[in-house]
């Protein structure tokens, strides 16, 4: 377990109290050991913590003799995206989502294509304020059909996300999480019962790269997915980096959706995306397209009925296909819709066959347009 000591946003005070500021809130998942360290218990990483000291994490620390959350109401920036950037097909396809993160995440990467942010250890990267007031309200003035939590993983503010996603519901926007899937089974029913979408990293199909690579492990991962699959209504979809030479050999791609769809079933999306040199990952060349259509033919043959090519230009890789008639129904080119074969609840025009997925009258006209936007003063 790695961890960092706490600084100023949450440190002591003249007299050796404990001073705590408007962005840190108490946490729950947490219990305290033997020796005096207190464990968290929100991700299968369980740091255990003198006081002072942050998780690997970087957000969740301890302080006062509990665990806390330093980011609450803080952000890293605001941007409206296409729902298809998530990346998610099948739910309010053609709509706009905002996107924010934090800082920090409970894994460690080396290819992170997010680093200065999910890595970051500097608290001035968490420069907006934003109340999950006032961004459920910024949502439905800028006319978002939801909003994502995602650039790190909202595992790691989980009591934010859950407030976020609340306040979201009361004025009829949804809550969708971009993450890992790595988190303890207790805090993930509760943040699960909060959210409406969820698109799933699973970022290979080996213990080896999970945790050589990511400093983590596979099975949490893959309990996650069989939880979202059997015990909750979350649409979700999953997506697969594939990085040369480590995760896109045809074995691991075939063990990969051979297990997608027996555990999970063939209606489950999967979006294969491409890899650039990044991080601490510099030493792999990009991902050629053509593994990324080698792995959707294999996830094809296997069974699934929706796989995906994503960030390459490819039409028919990233167009959904009726699975009965073999119509294309939802056009892609990038993120932006062009054909549209589909009722208003997602049946096939052709032939009505319903395609699983969340589908709310017709498509969103947001396009591929990316609107980096400022919502709130900086913080103060």
């Amino acid at each position: 377990m790695l961890s960092t000591p706490l600084t100023s946003d949450a440190a002591r005070g003249d007299d050796g109290t404990p001073s705590w500021d408007g962005f840190t809130v108490p946490t729950s998942y947490w219990h305290v050991l033997d020796d005096g360290r207190i464990q968290c218990d929100v991700c299968p990483r369980a740091c255990k913590l003198r006081d002072g000291q942050r998780g690997l994490c970087f957000v969740r620390a301890r302080l006062d003799d509990q665990v806390v959350l330093t980011s609450h109401g803080r952000s890293s920036g605001f941007c409206v995206d296409p729902i298809e950037k998530k990346p998610l097909n099948h739910f309010l396809p053609g709509s706009s989502v905002l996107s924010f993160g934090t800082a920090g995440c409970n894994l460690a990467c080396r290819f992170c294509q997010n680093w200065d942010i999910s890595k970051s250890k500097e608290i001035d990267t968490l420069s907006d304020q934003a109340s999950p007031e006032g961004l459920a309200a910024a949502a439905a003035r800028l006319g978002c059909r939801s909003v994502a939590f995602t650039y790190n993983d909202p595992v790691v503010f989980h009591e934010y996300a859950i407030d976020v996603a609340e306040a979201c519901h009361e004025v009829g926007v949804k809550s969708v999480a971009v993450t890992a899937g790595y988190v303890c089974p207790e805090p993930r029913t509760e943040f699960y019962e909060h959210m409406d979408a969820a698109n799933v990293d699973l970022k290979a199909f080996t213990e080896e790269f999970y945790r050589h690579t990511c400093g983590g492990h596979l099975e949490a991962v893959k309990d996650t997915l069989r939880y979202l699959r059997h015990e909750t209504s979350v649409w979700f979809e999953i997506t697969n980096l594939l990085i040369p030479g480590l995760n896109d050999s045809d074995a691991e791609l075939d063990a990969m959706t051979s297990w997608v769809l027996d555990e999970l079933g063939p209606d489950v999306p999967m979006h294969f995306t491409a890899f650039h040199p990044d991080f601490k990952l510099t030493d792999r060349p990009p991902t050629p397209p053509a593994t990324l259509t080698r792995a959707r033919d294999i996830a094809v043959a296997n069974g699934v009925r929706f796989a995906y090519t994503g960030n390459v230009h490819d039409v028919d890789g990233s167009s959904t296909h009726c699975p009965r008639c073999g119509a294309c129904v939802i056009e892609r080119d990038w993120y932006a819709l062009g054909g549209y074969r589909l009722t208003d609840h997602g049946a096939c025009t052709a032939c009505g066959y319903r395609i699983p997925g969340i589908f709310d009258g017709p498509p969103g006209q947001w396009g591929a347009q990316r609107m980096p936007v400022r919502l709130f003063g900086a913080r103060q």
